[in-house]
């Protein structure tokens, strides 16, 4: 009966890549015993949530969390400011340099190019091996985990997928994401997942579409709140609403880039004797067999109207980014409300270019994303200082009670955000 509750239980919603299992608790008993014990946590992300959106008043719900829980000045994203490569830092630890996924478009020297529209791509366990996502590492430790969409919980990654996961739908409704992720949290307590994220993108396509200045963005904050709302009514109707820590963060600002802020980078070199990477806020190319690339590099690498252009080994050390093989032999960087790319691009996509964008350079204060942190470990109404984004990876390591693996973040800069530990007894 218990496995049959969990298979009613996953189609509620007909969302597809539902992973049921036996009633059998994973790990050992003393894993079993401490799954039990330890607080569920659900890390939620608002793509494109930038820091300062709380301040305009749609967000009732997310300000309710903030002013009894924690809440960030900001936190800093990792460079590039991209969607893929912040969400796999968050939980990983790793910045992108470190963590492999340098960018959402990129191409490695034997598995060839990587893009978020290529399911094939996304879903291949090759491109996100070079680091452990916090849910294998909870699987090991014995904890179930789900993810209601996050980049890389489509994969096999290193032999694992959460225990409960959907792949990507943009289709699919806020209120249905919540209503998953309590479906998940209403599974009997030997299935009922310990970590779980979930996932909402409506505030990063207005965004990008109309600018985030628009109306259509503060339509989209209130959305996204009504969703948040929903979960915490479904929370507390289930008794869990004091019982389980939530972090909801962004992975990224957003900027303002008028039409006509396009550098045009083929009017600045021959685009036939380079192997064009990508292009937008970060461009990257590799060198061309038989081609000057040498004379390309030193042409770009000078001073140049709204962007700057490095050779990978070049990159000012504050990015943290060059060392690893998927970034792109010449990188550049526009200026923030600018973009890179080509006349024929421009041609082929006029009327669906960005007025919206990220991926600019990650200390500036437009691409600063949100924090706000409730439940029984974390402090009761405090602001908190900016950190980088690395650190929330030892923070969910501890609020699990599991070892983290080797990551650039450091459990000191949010250990203030926790509530004191109890004194042992005497």
């Amino acid at each position: 009966m218990k496995r049959l509750s969990s298979l009613l239980l996953c189609s509620l919603i007909a969302l597809g890549g539902c992973a049921t299992h036996p009633s059998v608790p994973a790990g050992t008993e003393a894993q079993q015993a401490k799954a039990a014990a330890t607080a569920p946590l659900l890390l939620i992300s608002i793509d494109a949530y930038r820091a300062d959106y709380i301040n305009r008043g749609f967000s009732p719900t997310l300000q309710q969390l903030a002013a009894t829980g924690v809440h960030a000045d900001g936190m800093q994203p990792s460079f590039p400011s991209l969607t893929f490569p912040n969400h796999y830092a968050i939980v990983t630890g790793l910045v992108p340099d470190h963590n492999g996924i340098v960018n959402n478009t990129m191409v490695d020297p034997e598995l060839g190019k990587f893009s978020l529209k290529d399911r094939k791509a996304v879903s291949n366990e090759l491109w996100w091996d070079q680091a452990t996502p916090l849910w294998v590492t909870a699987d090991a430790n014995g904890l179930r985990t789900a993810t209601m969409f996050w980049p890389g919980s489509e994969a096999n990654i290193q032999g694992k997928h959460p225990d409960y996961w959907k792949p990507y739908d943009g289709k699919v409704t806020p209120d249905q994401r919540v209503d998953q992720v309590l479906a998940w949290l209403d599974l009997p307590q030997d299935q009922r997942p310990t970590f779980l994220t979930l996932y909402f993108d409506a505030v990063d396509h207005a965004g990008h579409e109309h600018g985030p200045d628009s109306a259509e963005v503060n339509q989209a904050l209130r959305g996204t709140d009504e969703a948040m709302a929903r979960l915490v009514d479904g929370l507390r109707q289930r008794g869990l609403y004091d019982k389980i820590n939530i972090i909801v963060l962004a992975d990224h600002g957003m900027a303002s880039v008028p039409l006509e802020n396009s550098i045009l980078i083929d009017k600045l070199i021959p685009m036939d004797d380079v192997e064009e990477v990508s292009l937008g806020v970060v461009a990257g190319f590799n060198p061309k067999r038989k081609h000057d690339f040498n004379a390309i590099e030193e042409k770009l690498e000078q001073p140049q109207q709204h962007m700057h252009c490095w050779d990978k080994t070049r990159i000012p050390a504050r990015f943290n980014y060059g060392a690893n093989a998927r970034v792109p032999q010449l990188v550049c960087l526009a200026d923030v409300g600018w973009r890179i790319t080509t006349t024929d691009y421009q041609a082929k996509h006029a009327g669906h270019i960005s007025i919206g964008e990220h991926g600019y350079d990650n200390a500036d204060p437009l691409m600063q994303a949100s924090f706000i942190a409730h439940g029984p470990a974390f402090q009761s109404g405090i602001r908190y200082h900016s950190f980088p984004n690395v650190d929330v990876y030892p923070l969910m390591a501890h609020l699990l009670g599991i070892s983290p693996k080797f990551s650039d973040g450091k459990f000191e800069d949010v250990q203030g955000m926790l509530k004191p530990e109890p004194a042992p007894a005497q």
